[in-house]
């Protein structure tokens, strides 16, 4: 082995600042987006049903409403103006007050061989077969998917299980989605302005959207319905796409507006109402504001009803495990937090991750999928989770008596090993729908550095490093048909500060930059390997770790 170090371009002195000091709770609540002047307040037991008056009075709102019967929490309006932190102190200590939050804000943060639907987009959707076909220029590591083509063999999905999608809504006109819509047959059948089956809820016969508080269900944003398109998209019936299940019903819940926000309070309706309506899986593709107890014991009741609680890791490259991230970040029993991949198999450089608090990966860069405009590509950690749900949909449909916590463990034991994902998700690996559906244990990766021949390497970068960084390192393994590093720690500025590698023609094989944690580099095929670190004038961090190189 041979190793070549570059020269140092630029130098310059920085001070490190260290301490981050802890915060009060109201101060954490003070950090985030809320809608000003709106306050979740969780009652003491009994107290819900006072007199509404009174309590507007006694809690100085200038109105309330009662968020769901099972949250036992109003919604109150105060003052904009005034400041959040005085308005959390003073209610805290209500006699009446259990708990009291800001309303926050989220965002959208067969038999006989394969078994091929005849959707005539299948080629685009690498994330369910993937043979090594280029997408938006990126050419495919074959077999990074999540084996639908053998899954399908054993099962496409049942009509039997519900997948409520949490989101901007879903367009119930697009003809993918239509046959696979969930319908509240009460209502369907029903008279128009009534409530039919008196779940409290008019004319939901799709779903409910909680932003217009109305039971016709649109989707003005595309988010929701492409989330929905990945899950459930009709199979096999010549139109466009299919989804992970090609036969499922989709409810459609919006509780995130056209331009991509939503609240705590109408967060915590959507998820009661999937919980009241029978709902086996939800699919939460978005995330934001902080801890929320409000919003916690609502998924705690879905947990407590038998129900998959499926969330986005979020895409802002950062540790979970130091950074949380909510709802993924929720330690309910029914959580699975799930990390978006590219199509050779690569965290996507966006995504979030987590050795202990993030589970799985899935497919979240150019991914296919039905909008109210058409078919188009998304990226995110949104488009991994439906990933993940419309697995469970396939398992639960061919196994319906698996319970909640049963299905959640098959998802994460089955998950088939990615050497990308080794210390980023806990499992090390991304889901996989033939396994799941067999309970087997998957084959190892074949492209694991893991598995290789290594030798001890030593670099590292200043630690932190400064200004206006730049170096470069050659790392050389004569005979070798590919490498790659291993990192032990590698933390840079996201967006901002980069680390390029690439072969020995100069070809960039991938760029780095946020938090990674520990794991190996990206392979690069042949003997030799560049890794060349930039920085910019501005907030530096820990740098990175070397300390070995991987060979085959």
């Amino acid at each position: 082995m041979m190793f070549q170090k570059g020269t140092l371009r630029a130098l310059s002195s920085c001070v490190l600042v260290g301490a981050l000091a802890a915060a009060t709770w109201t101060a954490q609540a003070e950090e985030f987006d809320a809608v000003p002047g709106e306050y979740v307040v969780k009652l003491r037991s009994g107290h819900l049903i006072m007199d509404n008056n009174y309590l507007m009075q006694s809690f100085g709102a200038s109105s309330m409403e009662e968020i769901s019967p099972a949250s036992q929490a109003v919604l109150i309006q105060r003052d904009p103006s005034e400041d959040r932190e005085n308005v959390l102190f003073s209610l805290q200590s209500h006699p009446l007050v259990e708990y009291i939050e800001p309303n926050f804000i989220y965002t959208i943060g067969g038999t006989g061989g394969p078994v091929i639907p005849n959707d005539p987009e299948m080629s685009q959707l690498w994330g369910l077969i993937n043979e090594g076909q280029t997408i938006n220029r990126s050419v495919g590591v074959p077999g990074v998917d999540v084996n639908a083509a053998r899954a399908w063999e054993i099962q496409t999905g049942s009509r039997d299980i519900i997948v409520a999608v949490i989101d901007t809504g879903i367009d119930t006109d697009i003809p993918d989605l239509r046959n696979n819509l969930w319908v509240n047959e009460a209502e369907y059948h029903g008279l128009p302005e009534v409530d039919d089956d008196g779940n409290g809820f008019v004319d939901d016969i799709y779903g409910y959207d909680f932003v217009s508080n109305s039971g016709r269900l649109i989707d003005d944003n595309g988010h929701g319905s492409h989330c929905a398109g990945t899950i459930g998209a009709e199979g096999n019936n010549g139109i466009g796409i299919t989804g992970v299940a090609w036969n499922v019903r989709l409810m459609g819940i919006k509780f995130l507006s056209g331009r991509g926000g939503g609240s705590l309070a109408d967060a915590i309706k959507s998820i009661d109402y999937a919980t009241q309506m029978g709902a086996h899986i939800m699919s939460n593709s978005w995330g934001g504001g902080g801890f929320s107890r409000a919003l916690k014991e609502s998924i705690e009741r879905a947990n407590e009803a038998g129900i998959l609680f499926v969330a986005a890791a979020g895409n802002s490259s950062a540790n979970n495990d130091r950074t949380d991230s909510f709802p993924a970040n929720y330690n309910v029993p029914n959580v699975i937090s799930v990390a978006a991949i590219n199509n050779k198999g690569e965290l996507a450089r966006f995504s979030s991750f987590g050795a202990t608090k993030v589970h799985l990966g899935a497919p979240g860069v150019d991914v296919l999928s039905t909008t109210p405009n058409g078919l188009r590509m998304f990226s995110g950690t949104s488009m991994a989770t439906p990933h993940v749900s419309g697995v469970a949909a396939l398992v639960l449909s061919n196994e319906p008596d698996l319970g909640m916590l049963e299905l959640r463990e098959r998802l994460l034991n089955t998950a088939r090993p990615v050497s990308h994902l080794a210390g980023r998700v806990s499992t090390g690996g991304m889901v996989d729908a033939y396994h799941a559906l067999l309970n087997s244990e998957p084959e190892p990766d074949p492209n694991d550095p893991v598995t290789w021949e290594r030798q001890p390497l030593n670099i590292s970068t200043p630690h932190p490093y400064p200004n206006n960084f730049s170096e470069s390192w050659t790392v050389e393994v004569p005979g070798a048909s590919r490498l790659a590093v291993h990192f032990t720690r590698f933390e840079t500025e996201f967006g901002y500060d980069r680390v390029t590698f690439t072969d020995a023609e100069g070809n960039i094989i991938d760029v780095w930059s946020g938090q990674r944690g520990p794991g190996f580099s990206p392979v690069v095929q042949g003997s030799q390997m560049t890794i060349e670190f930039t920085s910019d004038a501005s907030i530096n961090a820990w740098g990175f770790h070397i300390d070995a190189v991987a060979f085959d």
